[in-house]
């Protein structure tokens, strides 16, 4: 017996993404495929040589926010 809060309504979205996925990951591979690796590069090039002149940082500020909620839990 199907659990009652599965409605039809998600029934259809589950069975459009069942189909769709193999021909999204199609287009995926192709897109691959052509992709201009060297033209990516250059476009990002400008931007890689900006963060290697900033300052090292200390903390991904993962530990800041782990601090901030700890306070706002007091």
């Amino acid at each position: 017996m199907p659990h009652p809060a599965i409605t039809a309504d998600m029934r259809r979205w589950v069975e459009t993404w069942k189909h769709a996925g193999p021909a999204l990951a199609a287009i995926r591979r192709e897109e691959v495929r052509v992709a201009d690796n060297v033209h990516v590069i250059e476009l990002l090039g400008d931007a890689f040589d900006h963060v290697v002149t900033l300052p090292m940082r200390t903390t991904s500020g993962l530990v800041e926010m782990q601090r901030l909620f700890a306070k706002l839990r007091k």
